[in-house]
C-alpha cells in the first residue's frame, strides 16, 4: 500500500510542478563525465595497429537473473559480488589488452550494484588510462521494486587521452508519463582520442531493446547520421555498441519459433520485430567487424549455434550446476553488437573475434577487431 501511495505522490508532483524532482532528465547535448586512472600506464606514441573492443557488461551482474531483464526476481547485489564480477571483467580485458573499449550497461552509482563505480574500478584494474561516461539511466530514486538510486550508461575507455566527449540525447520510447520519467534515456557517446599526432573519433551507442513504436530504428538512424557527418568531414572514426538489431542477412523468425525467448516471457519484455533493414546502411557504407558473407554461413548450418552470436539468454548447459535436461539448451542466440569504421582499407583482415568464452561474465560477449593505424 505504501508503494502505491509513493507512486501516486510522484505522479502528482511531476504533473503539478513540472519539475525534475528525481533528477532523471538530460539536455539534448551536454558534456560527458571524464575519468582518469589513478596510475597512468605509458602508451605507445605511434602504434602500428589499434585493438578495439565493444562490450555490454550487464552492470557487473554476470548471469544473475534480474527482474528487469524479464528472467528472474533478483534486484540488488552485495558489494563483494559486484567487485568479484567487475574484477573478472577487468581480468579478461587484461588478457586481451585492447587499446580502446566501448562499454554499455556500466554502473557508476547504482544501488543495484552496491554503488561500486565500475568506471573507476576498471580503469584502475587495467592498463586503460582515460575514460568518458554518459549516463542513460539516472535517477536519485526509482520507486520500483527496491531499485533506489540509479546511474548506468555508456562508456569509452582508452590508453590515450580523450580530448573531447559529449552526450547526444536520443528519442524516447512512447510511454505513459510516469514510466517514461523513470525509464532509460538512450544516448550517443561521442569522443575524440588523441593518439600521437593523429586524432580518432570514437562513438558508442546502446539502442532501445523493447521499443515497439519504431524508436529503436530512429535511434540507429541518428547514429548513422553522426557517422555520415564525420565521414563527410574526412575524419576517421570507429563506432559501435549494442544496437539491439541483427545483421541484414540474418535469420529472422521471431514469430515462427526462433529460439530466442521463452514462451512465458511477459509482454513488457517483448522486442520489436528484428527488421532486417535496420543495419543495411551501416553495412553498405562502412566496414563492419564481421563481413556479412561470413556471418550467414553459420546460422542455419550450425542449427543456430553461430560462433558470431553476441547475445545469450539461457545458461542451462550440461556442465553447469542446476542443469535441467527437460529444458532445451540455447547458448548465444543473436548478433546484436558491432564495430564499424570508415578507414579506407577497413579493418585488418581476419582480425575480428567474437569472445564467446565470456558467457559467465555477461549476457553479451565482447567483439574485438584490429585497425591498421
Amino acid at each position: 500500500m505504501k508503494k502505491k501511495y509513493l507512486v501516486l505522490l510522484t505522479v502528482i508532483l511531476i504533473v503539478i510542478n513540472g519539475c525534475d524532482i528525481f533528477n532523471t532528465n538530460f539536455d539534448d547535448l551536454e558534456d560527458a563525465r571524464m575519468y582518469e586512472a589513478k596510475v597512468i600506464t605509458e602508451a605507445p606514441d605511434n602504434p602500428a595497429l589499434l585493438k578495439i573492443m565493444t562490450w555490454n557488461i550487464k552492470f557487473g551482474g554476470a548471469r544473475i537473473d534480474f527482474f528487469f531483464d524479464g528472467w528472474g526476481d533478483e534486484v540488488l547485489m552485495d558489494e563483494d559480488v559486484v567487485i568479484e564480477n567487475t574484477q573478472n571483467i577487468a581480468d579478461y580485458i587484461n588478457d586481451f589488452q585492447p587499446d580502446i573499449i566501448l562499454f554499455q550497461e556500466l554502473d557508476i552509482d547504482s544501488k543495484r550494484s552496491a554503488y561500486v563505480d565500475q568506471m573507476q574500478y576498471i580503469l584502475d584494474a587495467t592498463e586503460l588510462n582515460y575514460g568518458a561516461y554518459a549516463s542513460q539511466w539516472k535517477a536519485d530514486f526509482v520507486p520500483s521494486d527496491g531499485l533506489g538510486r540509479m546511474n548506468s550508461g555508456n562508456a569509452i575507455m582508452s590508453r590515450w587521452e580523450i580530448t573531447d566527449a559529449i552526450r547526444i540525447a536520443l528519442p524516447l520510447i512512447d510511454q505513459d508519463g510516469l514510466t517514461q520519467y523513470f525509464y532509460l534515456r538512450r544516448n550517443i557517446l561521442k569522443t575524440k582520442i588523441q593518439i600521437g599526432d593523429n586524432e580518432l573519433q570514437v562513438l558508442n551507442i546502446h539502442a532501445a531493446a523493447y521499443s515497439k513504436d519504431g524508436t529503436k530504428k530512429e535511434q540507429i538512424d541518428i547514429f548513422k547520421g553522426e557517422l555520415d557527418d564525420l565521414n563527410t568531414e574526412g575524419l576517421l572514426f570507429v563506432a559501435g555498441g549494442d544496437f539491439n538489431a541483427i545483421p541484414p542477412n540474418s535469420a529472422n523468425w521471431l514469430e515462427e519459433g526462433f529460439p530466442d525467448r521463452p514462451d512465458d516471457l511477459g509482454e513488457d519484455y517483448e522486442v520489436e520485430d528484428y527488421d532486417l533493414t535496420d543495419m543495411i546502411e551501416f553495412y553498405a557504407d562502412y566496414h563492419p567487424d564481421l563481413p556479412p558473407d561470413d556471418y550467414i554461413l553459420y546460422e542455419e548450418a550450425s542449427d543456430y549455434l553461430s560462433p558470431y552470436y553476441t547475445h545469450s539468454i539461457y545458461i542451462n548447459l550440461p556442465q553447469e550446476a542446476g542443469y535441467d535436461p527437460e529444458i532445451i539448451d540455447i547458448d548465444w542466440n543473436r548478433k546484436l553488437d558491432y564495430l564499424f569504421t570508415n578507414n579506407e582499407t577497413g579493418w585488418i583482415a581476419n582480425s575480428d573475434s567474437t569472445h564467446q568464452d565470456t558467457r559467465q561474465l555477461s549476457d553479451h560477449c565482447p567483439v574485438t577487431v584490429k585497425l591498421e593505424w
